[in-house]
Formats: C-alpha cells, structure tokens, sequence
C-alpha cells in the first residue's frame, strides 16, 4: 500500500501548528492549535479562558467527560499538562512529577483502563540542546489511581506515547534516538509495571519519529518529521511507506548535522517547505476507520486520504 499525493484532501483552513488530531465515532475532528488550545474543525476558532502567553499545545487527549488534555511545550509558562474543559476554561493539571519539573511536555494519551500517559521530551532548556542522540534524559508519566509517578526514564526524546490496542505494551517514539520502543505492560490492572522495553524499529535516512497510530491488523503507523514520510512498521517488522514527501537535499543536510550533534531547529524546519507541511501525527477516522489525517507542524490545514486498511479504535472513539 502507497498512496500517492495526488490522492490527498484538505480539511480546516487557518490553523495554526495543528500537530495533533483525535477523531470520534460522532464524526468529530479536533486538532491541537497555537491560539486555540483544541480546534474543533465545525466551529469557529475560540481562545479559551486562562490560556497564558507562550503557551505552545502539542500532543492533545480526550477524556471521558469530553474535556481535553493538553501537553504544552511552551516552556516559558512552565509547561506541563493542563485541562480545557466543556466552558472553554483552561487550568493547569499536572506541572511536576516526583520533583522534576515538566518543561517540554510532549504529548498526553488516556488507556482504555482510564490511566493517563505523559511523555517529557527533555530535562533540557531549551529543547534544541536536546536534538541529538546522547542527550537521553526524557520520560514517560503516568497518572492513575496509585497518583503521579515517572515510570520509564532515559529516553532520547519522548515523543508520542500510546498503549496498543491489546493492552499489553507502552509504544513510545524517540524523536532523536531514531528508534520505535514498546514496554511490556506486566501485572494486574491495580499492580502493573513496566518491563524492559525492546526497540521495534530504528529509522534512518532522514526519519525523525514523532507521532504514531495503530491500525487494525497490529500494525503501527509512524509520521516522521523531516524526512515527511509515514511509515507502517508491521507485527513481524517488516516496514512499508504509506505516503512520503521528501526532500533529498534536506534530508542529507539534517542526517550530515545529526551524524556531528549538530542538528539544529532549521534543519527540522525545514520539512515544512514541503506538500505534507511536516507531517507530526496520524490519526484514523471516518465511519468505518479507513479516512486517514495527517497532523502537520508548518501547515494550515491537515491533509487527508483513504486507507484500504482500517485503524484500531482507539479509546476516546466512542466519547
């Protein structure tokens, strides 16, 4: 399967970094904006009450009560994850775990047990310093009923977090270490703990993971920055493109300045000279699954395509 761009849509018009994008089974579209928190795409744009300056939303999660978790990047308010609820109001949520701060907060997802994961890109200010391998010091969060703890640490740059659709493994993109990882989820529901964590794939030639989806055969679906490239890696390994956009001349730039610590923020940039507008996030919708979104860090609107291959459903679809 290799869908080419001459098949993609549009969708929404005006948005502002619209990274990443839940849909719902009520035909829903919601996508993270820089002056809105959370758009929803059939209304008109609305800043929320208590939104502070520098506040720069990322990764976004809809939760049970049909409110919104945001991770925000903005580091200049202190990042962390807040709370924009059904009055359009915004407050604070989780600004610190087990002492440490969370000043590059990356991306928030709900499990279909209710527990809620965070992912800290990087303990460094500002993240930029963090763009290269060997500065290993992001985690992953999670919230439950036993409270706030870090539950896996020394990552390359946490990016999207998600727990598969069997309930047995923590998927997690590091952006700069170039790999897709999985924990294995062990325990009970009350007593679980992570296991050692083993990587499912390591990606190269111009691919710096950061969003992630599941589809419905146990696949995982991959949005690469840069290179502006979706990748399937498959249950056996086997890896597939789905839709790329690259740019060979960037990418051999970015992998040269990667290759000497030298990556930089133009270089990431730079992918949004390109259709796919640096493609960050995938997520499946429509009616039967099978309509595809591509959250974007450079464009205005998200682009769209229909996959013969349905995704999973994911815990918020029938919220």
């Amino acid at each position: 399967m290799n869908i080419d761009l001459s098949a993609i849509r549009h969708v929404g018009a005006g948005l502002r970094r619209p990274e990443s994008v839940i849909a719902t089974a009520r035909g829903e579209l919601f996508v993270s904006d820089h002056d809105c928190g959370v758009r929803t795409l059939s209304r008109p744009p609305t800043r929320p009450q208590g939104m502070p300056e520098g506040f720069l939303p990322n990764g976004i999660a809809l939760t049970p009560e049909r409110e919104f978790l945001i991770a925000n990047l903005g580091t200049s308010c202190g990042g962390g994850v807040w709370r924009l609820d059904r009055q359009h109001q915004m407050r604070p949520w989780l600004m610190e775990v087990d002492g440490q701060p969370l000043p590059s907060t990356n991306f928030v997802s709900l499990d279909g047990l209710g527990r809620t994961w965070v992912s800290m890109s990087t303990r460094q200010i500002p993240r930029e310093r963090a763009f290269n391998s060997g500065a290993a010091d992001g985690f992953i969060a999670v919230v439950d009923a036993r409270g706030a703890r870090i539950v896996a640490d020394g990552i390359a740059f946490t990016n999207e977090c998600r727990v598969d659709p069997t309930g047995q493994w923590l998927y997690v993109n590091e952006t700069y270490g170039r790999r897709l990882k999985r924990f294995p989820i062990q325990g009970g529901a009350a007593d679980w703990a992570l296991g050692a964590p083993e990587v499912v794939h390591q990606f190269s030639d111009g691919d710096f993971p950061d969003g992630l989806a599941f589809d419905a055969e146990g696949g995982v679906w991959v949005a690469c920055v840069v290179s502006n490239r979706v990748l399937r890696i498959a249950p056996g390994g086997q890896t597939q493109v789905i839709i790329e956009d690259p740019d060979a001349a960037l990418i051999a730039t970015a992998e040269a300045n990667y290759a000497r610590n030298a990556l930089g923020r133009s270089d990431i940039d730079a992918g949004g000279s390109r259709a796919l507008r640096n493609v960050s996030s995938v997520a499946f919708g429509g009616p039967d699954l099978r309509t595809v979104y591509l959250g974007n860090l450079a464009g205005q609107s998200l682009a769209t395509f229909d996959s013969p291959l349905a995704g999973a459903q994911p815990p918020h679809w029938l919220y």
